[in-house]
């Protein structure tokens, strides 16, 4: 990486340890409560490609020896020169190859199927997924499972239309499969893999 390249790029945490702490915080709320919007609040100064709270997130996630997808947009943007230069991860051009993955709002998911999903004795080997995305919206999903009282419902707009029979494929495969992030600008909710999803009635306008 240049010396031009890399003065371009932003800062991370102003404090690394304390930074990485409250964000894996925040991530590890998200994933115990899946479907609860969590606020992320970072100093970070995260790419332009991207939602800030998955930038933050990845930031706070990756180390040395993780291997990262990027999808289209973000792969063409800093977003990978500022995580590899702050977190000293691997990039990595096939999803298959990674332990985690980023896709920018718009850009197309890979099928969870593609990516890696562990195994029955190592279930922990498995890719966690960050996808961008808006919580709130018309789109509703009924979620049950472990860290959820009776039901939740989780409205999101941007995940894949082939999503429910992809996230049952995954739950069913238990304890192998992947682990979803879902990213704002600000906020994140979690799908770990236990969770149970169904559509819900579609918000309607008053």
């Amino acid at each position: 990486m240049i010396a031009s390249t890399l003065s371009t790029l932003g800062a991370g945490f102003a404090d690394p340890a304390l930074g990485s702490q409250a964000v894996f915080r925040a991530v590890l709320q998200a994933l115990s409560h899946p479907g609860r919007s969590v606020a992320v609040a970072h100093g970070a100064q995260t790419p332009a490609a991207g939602h800030g709270a998955s930038a933050a997130v990845l930031l706070a996630l990756l180390d040395g020896d993780c291997t990262l997808w990027l999808s289209t947009r973000l792969a063409a943007s800093d977003a990978g020169p500022w995580l590899r230069f702050h977190t000293g991860c691997t990039l990595v051009t096939e999803p298959g190859l990674a332990r985690f993955a980023w896709v920018a709002r718009g850009d197309a998911m890979p099928a969870l199927q593609s990516l890696a999903q562990g195994s029955d004795s190592f279930p922990d080997q498995s890719a966690t997924c960050v996808l961008d995305v808006a919580l709130g919206g018309p789109d509703a999903w009924r979620l049950s499972g472990p860290g959820i009282r009776d039901t939740t419902t989780l409205r999101v707009d941007g995940l894949p239309d082939d999503f429910l029979p992809q996230w049952e494929a995954n739950h069913a495969a238990f304890p192998r499969g992947i682990d979803l992030l879902l990213g704002a600008p600000a906020h994140i909710a979690g799908l770990p893999r236990t969770a149970r999803i169904a559509r819900a009635a579609p918000t309607r306008e008053a």
